[in-house]
């Protein structure tokens, strides 16, 4: 067997390694993800410096090691400079790159994976400086489409409790649906109401039953039904908040008429929720969009 190999990768973390090296984790086309030495690549005059920084795509040569492999050849295809020039880009791009490692797999090739993450980030970088709504909307479609391509969606069209298709109302200014974290989805208030409802009249009827109820018989075999369990309220979204978070499984971010800034962050914060749950680990750089998008708003204020 070979002691080296070729790969194709984008970096996605790098830490230091002694003196003047680095570690870097790499989403590759034909393996997965990989975890390489660059030898040198802090050094200042190092070939490998530019070439192990993040979102840089590499043509690999790449040697077997016992413990960690080491990056032999490195040949930049692809940068993206827009995104280290904005504050907002890059704390989306390395937001998306968490969730990235969380779904990548070694050893095995993830080209799907490593295709939709490249095409998020040329999308986050093309996005106007100016505009951080711009940048939340690309944000939520990425994490959408991510959490899409690992199975993992939110139920967003139809009701998790009466699976019925839920439109949003435009004409109430009031109209409101839930968002369940833990049943995965959106859920209609008045379907949770009604099942809420149902328990308590069934309660009530176990306690105080009918006067001339007959009693069971002996040696009677009983029927245990198990009744649908009222699902937890995560948050409520309108009407706008929803058509957004229905419109990004498409391929397109589409414009909704009436969306602003705080209904795009609404649906981010809702999905980060959700994706947090799903992958049981907090997306640090989720603080960066917080504090990217509040010195924005204070500063249009």
């Amino acid at each position: 067997m070979s002691r080296t190999y070729k790969a194709t990768g984008i970096n996605l973390k790098t830490q230091a390694l002694g003196e003047s090296d680095k570690i870097v984790t790499i989403l590759t086309r034909e393996f997965g993800l990989i975890r390489a030495v660059a030898p040198g690549a802090r050094k200042h005059n190092s070939s490998l410096g530019g070439r192990s920084g993040m979102f840089v795509v590499n043509e690999l040569l790449i040697a077997k090691g016992r413990s960690l492999d080491k990056i032999t050849q490195a040949q930049t295809l692809k940068t993206y400079p827009g995104l280290a020039k904005d504050l907002g880009k890059l704390a989306a791009s390395q937001y998306l790159a968490e969730i990235v490692l969380c779904e990548a797999l070694s050893e095995q090739p993830q080209e799907e994976l490593y295709d939709l993450f490249n095409e998020h980030l040329h999308r986050l970088e093309a996005v106007f400086s100016a505009n951080p709504s711009g940048v939340l909307a690309h944000l939520a479609h990425g994490v959408f489409h991510l959490l899409a391509l690992a199975g993992l969606t939110p139920q967003v069209q139809i009701c998790c409790l009466s699976q019925h298709p839920l439109k949003p109302d435009f004409t109430d200014p009031n109209w409101q649906v839930g968002f369940s974290i833990p049943a995965g989805g959106t859920v209609s208030l008045e379907a949770r109401e009604r099942l809420r409802k149902e328990g308590q009249r069934e309660i009530i009827n176990n306690q105080f039953p009918m006067p001339n109820a007959p009693s069971p018989m002996p040696n009677t075999q009983t029927v245990v039904v198990h009744r649908q369990e009222i699902p937890v309220i995560s948050c409520r979204l309108g009407a706008i908040e929803l058509a957004l978070l229905q419109h990004l499984s498409q391929p397109e971010i589409r414009q909704i008429d009436g969306a602003k800034d705080h209904h795009w962050l609404s649906v981010e914060q809702t999905l980060r929720q959700y994706a947090q749950y799903q992958l049981g680990r907090p997306i640090r750089s989720a603080t960066l969009i917080d504090s990217y998008f509040a010195a924005n708003h204070d500063a249009t204020v």
